[in-house]
């Protein structure tokens, strides 16, 4: 039932996407499956007619039957382009549904990754799940809704198909279906031990992929170079590629040997239908018009079973894997917002972090051990301490990207969990150690800071200032139009420095009551750190401020 379950769900979420498309393909799917044996069926009755006019001589010949043979020639040509027009708009159809569904899917994804709380990325179950989901999902349910329309369709043929092979025996019926048997059973161990394999291999799957992106990707091309890495990840990368493919191929091979049983199986099976149809066609039992039609509709009643084991694996396999799908979206944040919550205050006066205990997931040692501190507006509250000292780990507390283990933190003496988890992050301007650098324009870099709202022009200018970018905005060729970073066209790339300012200036636009920076001029020369502790001074009567630095 819960096979079932998924299987229908993922129908309903193609269904979702355009319910008109999704129709039509069930409309194309039955003309697609009885159009052609319509066709068969004329196809009989125009072998009768020519076989019954060759018999006559030729004095007897009237303009009759070639009007007969002309009929049934245009119907049979007619079926036969109204079904491939029916394929070209199914073709067309499908590739509506399949690009919608991609969208659907890659947003529902995105949404619950943002979502989920900040402590599911430290846990490598969860980027399992999310590979998998991510890996497979965006064509699964496509190849469900396909291999279930194939199903529909085929089940329509073969019932079309026997209909016309009990004219003839029974046991053509009997072999015919007993002969695909071996076959599906294969598919399903198939499907059956190649998602096994890749679930149980997802952590290596995974790795090759970081393999490659070391490689690749531009943020790490500096150190792979400098240090001579290349040789090393891509000898790991080859080697765990030659391990899986390995494994598949013996897989594959196993697989292809039982295959090629039920190959014979069939073979054995379709002499024996022609040998039985020869036998009553000789015999006068059958016309040759019916023997045409019979073996034929045997052959097709083949075809058609086989697509019919192709969807009953396909959607065995499908299940498998799109039940990764939903895995991932049935997932839930533990960090949610209060049922009754507080209005977040627009003056930020305190702020106490009171007997703090925590530690990540899965880790055997506290990061923060009954941690206290009280910091106040008018001042600039300097946190310092060694590397793993717990101070970054303190400004995640305070935005709630994760929720101590003991203890807890009041603003204004009000308990964090009591504020929308919105309004508290809207509220805490942050410029973190290893802040952002989008590959977008300038402008929206730092507007970047408040999106919920519209573009204040003014603001903006100020936060420029107030960061030192005032003077590095008149250097951009297109201004604060300019795309930054070297990711996409006639982007510029500004130092570690000017990146750091932008990622204030992005801090500052937030007009937030309490400002937080975390090691914010690590990257920056002796004139532009003596114009940022300037600015703070302007800033710190009006916003509580957190100082993080490392000694």
């Amino acid at each position: 039932m819960k096979a079932i379950g998924i299987l229908w769900k993922s129908l309903m979420m193609v269904r979702q996407c355009d319910r008109r498309a999704f129709w039509l393909k069930v409309l194309y799917v039955v003309l697609g499956s009885l159009l052609p044996l319509a066709n068969l069926w004329v196809l009989k009755l125009l072998i009768d007619e020519a076989t019954s006019m060759m018999s006559l001589a030729t004095t007897q010949t009237t303009s009759a039957f070639w009007v007969g043979l002309g009929g049934y020639s245009l119907l049979f040509c007619g079926i036969f382009l109204l079904n491939r027009l029916v394929s070209s708009l199914n073709g067309v159809n499908s590739d509506v549904l399949s690009q919608k569904l991609i969208d659907y899917i890659s947003d529902r994804l995105q949404r619950k990754s943002a979502s989920l709380d900040m402590a599911y990325y430290d846990n490598p179950a969860y980027h399992d799940t999310f590979h998998r989901a991510q890996q497979e999902a965006t064509y699964r349910p496509i190849n469900i809704m396909e291999n279930a329309m194939s199903l529909f369709g085929s089940l329509l043929s073969i019932a079309g198909v026997m209909a016309m092979l009990i004219t003839a025996s029974w046991w053509v019926i009997v072999v015919m279906v007993f002969a695909v048997v071996p076959s599906l059973l294969v598919r399903l161990a198939k499907a059956r031990s190649i998602y096994a394999f890749r679930r149980e291999h997802t952590q290596d799957y995974r790795r090759t992929s970081y393999y490659s992106a070391l490689l690749t990707h531009r943020d790490f091309a500096k150190e792979v170079r400098v240090y001579g890495l290349a040789p090393y990840f891509r000898e790991r990368f080859v080697r765990l590629r030659q391990q899986l493919v390995s494994q598949l191929l013996r897989i594959s091979r196993r697989i292809a040997v039982m295959d090629s049983f039920c190959s014979v199986v069939e073979t054995v099976a379709l002499l024996f239908i022609l040998m039985l149809l020869l036998t009553k066609c000789v015999g006068g039992a059958l016309t040759i018009g019916s023997f045409v039609m019979l073996f034929e509709a045997f052959r097709r009643g083949q075809g058609y079973l086989h697509s019919l084991v192709g969807a009953v694996s396909g959607l065995y396999d499908s299940r498998l894997f799109v039940s990764n799908l939903f895995e991932f979206l049935d997932l839930q944040p533990v960090i949610v917002n209060p049922q009754s919550p507080v209005a977040f205050p627009d003056r930020v006066d305190s702020i106490v972090f009171q007997d703090i205990t925590f530690r990540y997931p899965d880790m055997e040692k506290d990061v923060l051990n009954h941690f206290n501190l009280k910091a106040e507006r008018g001042n600039i509250t300097r946190i310092e301490g060694e590397n793993g000292f717990g101070k970054s780990t303190l400004v995640k507390l305070l935005l709630r990207l994760y929720d101590p283990l003991q203890g807890k933190i009041l603003i204004n003496g009000i308990d964090i969990r009591n504020f929308r988890l919105e309004e508290l992050r809207k509220g805490i301007g942050v410029i973190f150690q290893d802040y952002v650098r989008y590959y977008c324009t300038l402008k929206e870099n730092i507007v970047f800071g408040d999106i919920s709202s519209t573009v204040d022009e003014a603001r903006l200018r100020q936060a420029m200032e107030q960061a030192g970018l005032d003077i590095i905005v008149e250097k951009l060729p297109q201004g604060l139009d300019t795309p930054l970073g070297r990711m996409f066209d006639n982007g510029a790339e500004l130092s570690m420095g000017q990146w750091q300012r932008v990622a204030l200036a992005r801090q500052l636009y937030s007009s937030a009551p309490m400002l937080i920076f975390d090691e914010p001029t690590a990257w920056m020369d002796l004139p532009s750190r003596d114009r940022f502790y300037s600015t703070l001074d302007q800033l710190k009567d009006e916003h509580l401020i957190l100082m993080i630095a490392h000694v």
